[in-house]
């Protein structure tokens, strides 16, 4: 393949025309009579100094050490109350490439009892087994975003009918899930999804054409639910149960995506001017649906993204472990210990502390936390989705949830990045 030639900068190209406009040109004096000495010809200006460009300052280390005192409230926060999620934690991480590193605060956890369980020896051993890394953000900013998910309840049927007329999809034959990282390490963890047409892959169906192709997907409903809306909010919390006829309950978790970016329909709703920005919580997107049905359709197809579920079983909890949906790590979720975050800069199973405010008030949260999930939208080094449970008040405090907060990922030993 020929060589491009490399190109000619606006500050080259500059500085030759400058410079050429301050040397002498014109023509030669025109001689009458005998030789002369020709007058001198005046200085040329002179050419104003150029300041070189100021290199731009690399990124910011995504995590920075810290020491125990920096963590608000760490003192105060009740450490029994996440030792569950711990636990799960421990669970997900046995046996992945960074086990090792982790096996030994594991396995001393597990032996823990009775009063080694206090809050007070919880801390300590947090603080014998790890080391806290403020996480902070390229531009070297130390504050992101936290909002907040939960588990919601619908009502369904496993026909179609009258009152059931919304699908609930399963991962569609046709949809391809390329895993990056086995061809560019540098790449874990990011997925490309798409589908085959003729003998290349092109982007998968948006959230739109899915709609228009509903019966292309007969053979992947599993089951019917009775309102759109709900089931968009399901799709954006990824997870949730479905009330049966007969009072039985199934839980749906996320299986795959169909590779379209989120498109936030809050966000919409502000630009058109139909809400104002303090109403654009699930709650206020929720009232706005129920008023306009005629322009509900045109406004959940401006999000192309569109989730895809799998069936899972209703657990009783045992023993005290949580009974939420499973995230990303592959373990149950914990109500108010669980946290999603983006895998590529917090890894999946660590303790995270965090600090930041209670729902749409400025009462301090300052709590450790589990990172057990991911979520499309969740993107960023300080960027949190907080886990409120399942149900109607969970979802309301999820609804409200869009606050700033700081975060401190601990880890053992040898385990933070060079």
């Amino acid at each position: 393949m020929p060589r491009r030639m490399a190109p000619i900068s606006p500050f080259a190209l500059f500085a030759a025309l400058f410079l050429g406009a301050c040397s002498t040109t014109g023509k030669a004096p025109v001689r009458e009579a005998a030789p002369a000495a020709c007058a001198p010809c005046p200085a040329c200006a002179q050419c104003p100094a150029v300041a070189a460009p100021t290199p731009a300052a690399p990124p910011a280390k995504p995590m920075q050490a810290a020491n125990w005192s920096d963590l608000p409230g760490w003192g105060d926060d009740d450490a029994s109350a996440a030792w569950p999620a711990f636990l799960q934690s421990c669970r997900g991480l046995a046996g992945r490439t960074q086990w090792p590193l982790w096996r030994p605060a594991c396995d001393e956890a597990k032996t823990l009892d009775g009063a080694a369980r206090s809050p007070a020896a919880l801390r300590r051993f947090f603080e014998s087994r790890f080391e806290p890394y403020l996480l902070t953000n390229p531009d070297g900013s130390t504050s992101g975003m936290v909002t907040g998910y939960y588990e919601p309840l619908l009502r369904g049927a496993r026909t179609r009918g009258s009152a059931y007329r919304e699908p609930v999809l399963g991962v569609p034959g046709d949809l391809l899930t390329i895993e990056l990282g086995d061809v560019l390490p540098e790449l874990k963890n990011m997925r490309l999804r798409g589908r085959l047409q003729g003998n290349k892959v092109v982007p998968y169906y948006s959230r739109a054409e899915i709609v228009e192709r509903e019966k292309n997907y007969a053979d992947r409903v599993l089951l019917w639910v009775d309102d759109a809306v709900e089931l968009f909010f399901l799709q954006i919390q990824g997870s949730g149960r479905v009330k049966l006829p007969d009072g039985s309950m199934v839980r749906v978790g996320y299986a795959d995506q169909n590779g379209h970016p989120y498109q936030s329909v809050g966000r919409l709703l502000v630009e058109r001017g139909e809400l104002k920005l303090e109403q654009a919580s699930m709650q206020g997107i929720q009232a706005w649906a129920r008023a306009n049905p005629a322009k509900l359709n045109e406004l959940l197809n401006a999000n192309p993204s569109y989730v895809f579920f799998r069936e899972m079983p209703v657990a009783a909890p045992k023993n005290g472990e949580p009974d939420g949906p499973l995230g990303a790590l592959g373990v149950p979720l914990s109500p108010g210990r669980s946290i999603a975050v983006d895998p590529r800069h917090v890894p999946l199973g660590a303790p995270v502390f965090l600090a930041t405010t209670q729902p749409n008030s400025a009462a301090p949260l300052n709590r450790l936390m589990l990172a057990q999930d991911t979520g499309g939208a969740i993107r960023g080094v300080v960027r949190a989705d907080f886990f409120w449970g399942f149900g109607a008040e969970a979802g309301n405090q999820a609804g409200r949830m869009k606050q700033s907060g700081q975060m401190w990922v601990l880890l053992p030993p040898g385990a933070a990045p060079k």
